[in-house]
C-alpha cells in the first residue's frame, strides 16, 4: 500500500474513533457512510492545508514550514489562531528555558575542573 493510502486509512481510523466518542457523549448514532464522508472531507482539507503551507513557505523563499505559516493558515478562525499563538509562545518559552539551562550547565561543567584545581593548590 502506498503512503497516501496508508495516511488516508490512518485519518479514517482516527475520525472513526473520534466519531464514536462524540456519538457516545451525545447519545446519537452515526452511520458508516457518515463517518466515511467526514473522513474524506477531513483528508481533503488536510491536503489543502498542506499545499497552502508549502506555498506560504515557498513565497517566503523557505523550504521549511514554520509557525508563522501555520498562523497564516489559521487566520480565518480567531479561536484557532489564538490557540496556535498561545501554544507557539509556550513552546518558545520552554525552548528558551531549556537553552538557558543547557548553557548554565555547560558553564558550570567548564568551571568545575578549574575550581577543583584551584582548591587543591591552595591546600
Amino acid at each position: 500500500m502506498d503512503f497516501k493510502k496508508r495516511l488516508k486509512a490512518a485519518v479514517h481510523y482516527t475520525v472513526g474513533c473520534l466519531c464514536e466518542e462524540v456519538a457516545s457523549d451525545k447519545e446519537v448514532q452515526l452511520s458508516r457512510q457518515t463517518i466515511a464522508a467526514i473522513s474524506e472531507v477531513t483528508f481533503r482539507q488536510c491536503e489543502s492545508f498542506a499545499k497552502d503551507l508549502e506555498m506560504f513557505a515557498r513565497h517566503a523563499k523557505r523550504s521549511t514550514i514554520n509557525t508563522e505559516d501555520v498562523k497564516l493558515l489559521a487566520r480565518r478562525s480567531n479561536s484557532l489562531l489564538k490557540y496556535i499563538t498561545e501554544k507557539s509562545e509556550e513552546f518558545n518559552v520552554e525552548r528558551k528555558t531549556k537553552k538557558k539551562k543547557k548553557l548554565e550547565d555547560e558553564n558550570k561543567d567548564s568551571l568545575e575542573p578549574a575550581e577543583a584545581g584551584g582548591v587543591g593548590s591552595e591546600n
